[in-house]
């Protein structure tokens, strides 16, 4: 009499059905995961704007996310929903990101981002909304969850989960860990350049932005505690000592002289401006140092400068010199620096 539990997980060919179902639940894992960083990559590729070792890394980095429902195969679909879920939300931002300017979502627009109050916020999105981009996510956000309906748990022996799990972690991070060990031979370059290799997947890109977002705000607190240790200017005098002056700094971190008449463009824009024109000194070559406002003012406001931008940590700043010589200086702002959360618009206000 036939055996008749010895085929039921085979197919004509011989192919153990439950193998290649196991195959065909990991293989969906993981375009369920992919998803939240592949498509995107291979989007900045095709715009020109970066190669493709961002789609390779975040295609490498992706893996990772199959160990969890792997070791707890009872517990996939939670499991998978859970970092799905955060995975969505951190790529959702990047995303939207390049649908607006056609860029990958970079270190400046995170810490910009983790800077902005609620109100710059809302203002920002009324002002770059639209219909279809909104559709865009919509549709993102429907194929996610089209994916997730169709993750399976996946069936292995406790030895296999085990080799499976430790191959897809040397794969995931465990290669670009152990070559970049190998190559670099500073430590923090290492770190960095580690760092830098995962950030092309979700949601690494926002962790370890706001890693290093929360590393300045305390570089940053160090640094002032520093000025107040650096020797003053020697010989520093006043040219109007003894007279009554008021000096005023405008920093005007959202202005744009390429829509300014007094830096040539067409239409009159700065009419006031302009009528004093020769009265002014007009600086008409001048590129920003750094890409976003707080890095900008820490050399605009010292003797920093892009060749040479550790000089804020031997030299006085502006406010210092100013101070020295007798003026009173105050900070006059619009933005929201008096709240709980701390920002470097907070910190270098104080």
């Amino acid at each position: 009499m036939p055996h008749l539990g010895a085929q039921p997980f085979a197919n004509a060919s011989g192919t153990p059905l439950l193998r290649r179902s196991s195959a065909c639940s990991l293989a969906v894992m993981y375009l369920f995961f992919w998803y939240f960083s592949g498509p995107l990559q291979w989007l900045i590729y095709h715009a020109d704007v970066a190669g493709l070792d961002g789609f390779w890394q975040a295609s490498a980095a992706s893996l990772l996310w199959l160990i969890p429902p792997l070791l707890f195969p009872r517990w996939t679909r939670p499991i998978v929903g859970l970092i799905g879920l955060v995975l969505w939300m951190c790529s959702l931002t990047a995303l939207a990101y390049f649908l607006i300017y056609g860029q990958e979502f970079s270190q400046s627009a995170i810490f910009i981002m983790f800077e902005s109050n609620m109100s710059e916020s809302s203002e920002y999105i009324s002002q770059y909304f639209s219909w279809s981009k909104l559709a865009v996510l919509v549709a993102y956000t429907v194929i996610a969850l089209g994916l997730w309906f169709r993750v399976r748990p996946v069936a292995f022996s406790g030895r296999a989960k085990v080799v499976l799990c430790l191959l897809i972690a040397f794969a995931s991070v465990g290669y670009s860990a152990l070559h970049e060990y190998r190559k670099r031979g500073d430590l923090d370059m290492r770190i960095g350049k580690f760092q830098q290799n995962l950030q092309s997947a979700s949601p690494w890109q926002m962790v370890i932005g706001y890693t290093q977002y929360r590393q300045q705000l305390a570089d940053m607190a160090n640094m002032f505690e520093g000025w107040k240790a650096i020797a003053p200017l020697q010989h520093q005098v006043d040219a109007h000592a003894g007279q009554p002056a008021t000096m005023v700094l405008v920093i005007g971190e959202s202005t744009d002289r390429q829509r300014m008449s007094l830096y040539g463009y067409t239409r009159q824009t700065t009419p006031q401006l302009d009528a004093l024109r020769p009265e002014l000194d007009v600086f008409d070559q001048v590129v920003a140092p750094r890409p976003y406002t707080i890095e900008v003012l820490q050399q605009v406001l010292t003797f920093a400068d892009q060749e040479h931008p550790d000089l804020y940590l031997t030299t006085p700043s502006l406010i210092s010199m100013m101070k020295q010589v007798g003026y009173k200086t105050f900070w006059i702002t619009n933005q929201q620096t008096m709240t709980q959360r701390n920002t470097m618009l907070t910190t270098f206000s104080k």
